[in-house]
C-alpha cells in the first residue's frame, strides 16, 4: 500500500481534466471557421489544406475519421500525445503541442462539418 495515495489522487487528476476534453462522441461546441484557420496554421502541411491528405498525411475527410470510429477525443490526444501509424502508411504523426485546447475545439467543428458535407456523417 505504498503507493495508495495515487488511487486516492487519480479521480481528482481526472475530473480536472474532464473539463478540458470533449466527450467521446459528444460534438464538438468549437467555431468552425477559425477552425479552419487553426488547421491551416498547424495541420496542412501534412493533412492538406482541404484535409483531403498530402504524401505527408492522411485525408480527415474519410470514413476512418467519423465520430463512430474516431470520436473528437481522438483527435484531440493525437495532438497532444502523437499517435503511432495505424490506417495509413504515413508514419507516425508527432504531438502539437503548441495547439491550445480551444484551437483544437475549432479544428474540430471545422473537420466534422466538412465532413457532413462531404456525407461522411
Amino acid at each position: 500500500m505504498k503507493h495508495a495515495w495515487i488511487f486516492l489522487l487519480a479521480p481528482l487528476v481526472l475530473t480536472a481534466c474532464e473539463s478540458e476534453l470533449p466527450a467521446a462522441g459528444s460534438p464538438s461546441t468549437g467555431e468552425p471557421a477559425a477552425g479552419q484557420q487553426a488547421f491551416l496554421k498547424t495541420c496542412a502541411e501534412c493533412h492538406g489544406t482541404s484535409a483531403r491528405g498530402t504524401d505527408k498525411g492522411p485525408p480527415l475527410i474519410h470514413k476512418i475519421y467519423e465520430p463512430s470510429h474516431h470520436a473528437d477525443i481522438a483527435f484531440v490526444l493525437a495532438a497532444k500525445q502523437g499517435v503511432r501509424q495505424h490506417h495509413w502508411p504515413f508514419g507516425d504523426m508527432p504531438a502539437q503541442p503548441d495547439i491550445t485546447q480551444d484551437q483544437m475545439r475549432d479544428i474540430i467543428a471545422w473537420v466534422r462539418q466538412e465532413q457532413r458535407k462531404a456525407g461522411i456523417h
